[in-house]
């Protein structure tokens, strides 16, 4: 895989050799991890690139903010067997893996405790003991890290042992990699995602307009028309995509795609990202806006995780 982990290499191919803040604490925290297609998506010279601001690590990483704590959605409470999430009456989260092809810097699982929920053969067949166990649980969510990190014959044998659940009917995939790295959205892994009787749902995660070029556009259209329904969430960000214009584009795009808008996100309270928050009220007056321009199926839910709720709740 095409993975950049080195500061250096990114600042020179993007011609920022005079950027020279220290950030080695920072990155022994929360590693640099980007992909080659991101960064030519990034324009050179500019540090203030959206797409650059949602990888490049910055000293304000290590601010400690009131309210902003390691596991703002409380998800270990919800934590009933390493590498399962049951937080929803209806639905289940499995973290197939702790890797991603790129780490967003308001990750807001980056201080999730993934040594303690790594997925193996044992516990494994405890999950799936589980989940038959809860014949209120209708829809799978794969999230991680990023599950289609995985290869495909790994991917195929977990989809195929969650198939013989009966009272499960939805695998949804919640991934980045579509847009970051969209070599990997190959015919091999449509058979993946179609292989069982479960209805599979792709969620993608794009921010801002600047991250759908050619590249992503040939990708994406490859899983159109293939039983795959194509959504899209994104994380409200501050000084990246608080902009009407931007979300506007951006759900333009993502709709010329193939790819419907579906979430919204208010930016989750995890420690040391508080530079990306945008407040509720701004959020609601941009997303007015939206609501104004846009039909209504191009306009995203404007959704906020809290902690305890049986539901995500909804804020426009």
């Amino acid at each position: 895989m095409e993975s950049v982990r080195k500061l250096k290499y990114l600042l020179k191919t993007l011609q920022l050799e005079n950027f020279t803040a220290d950030l080695s604490t920072v990155l022994k925290e929360f590693p640099l991890l980007t992909t080659n297609s991101f960064i030519k998506r990034i324009q050179k010279g500019t540090i203030d690139d959206p797409l650059l601001k949602q990888i490049l690590p910055s000293i304000q990483e290590l601010q400690l903010t009131p309210s902003f704590t390691n596991d703002p959605l409380n998800e270990i409470k919800y934590n009933p067997l390493p590498g399962l999430l049951h937080k929803y009456k209806s639905k289940a989260l499995i973290l197939l893996t702790n890797s991603c092809a790129i780490n967003c810097r308001f990750c807001f699982r980056k201080k999730f405790p993934y040594t303690n929920n790594r997925i193996t053969s044992t516990n494994w067949k405890q999950i799936l003991k589980y989940l038959s166990a809860h014949r209120n649980i209708k829809e799978i969510i794969l999230s991680g890290g990023d599950p289609l990190i995985l290869n495909n014959g790994t991917l195929l044998q977990y989809c195929l042992d969650l198939e013989k659940i009966q009272h499960i009917d939805t695998l949804r995939i919640h991934s980045r990699i579509p847009i970051v790295l969209p070599s990997r959205l190959k015919p091999s892994l449509i058979k993946v995602l179609t292989a069982t009787r479960l209805k599979p749902v792709l969620v993608t995660h794009c921010n801002h307009p600047n991250e759908i070029d050619s590249e992503v556009s040939t990708a994406i259209s490859k899983f159109s028309g293939n039983n795959i329904i194509l959504l899209n969430q994104s994380v409200l960000l501050k000084n990246i995509n608080d902009d009407a214009e931007i979300l506007i584009e951006l759900s333009k795009k993502l709709f010329a795609i193939g790819i419907l808008p579906y979430y919204l996100h208010m930016h989750d309270k995890v420690s040391g990202t508080y530079h990306f928050y945008v407040p509720i009220s701004k959020a609601k007056k941009l997303m007015q806006q939206l609501a104004e321009e846009l039909p209504g199926y191009l306009v995203p839910k404007l959704v906020k995780e809290v902690p305890n709720r049986p539901a995500k709740c909804v804020l426009y």
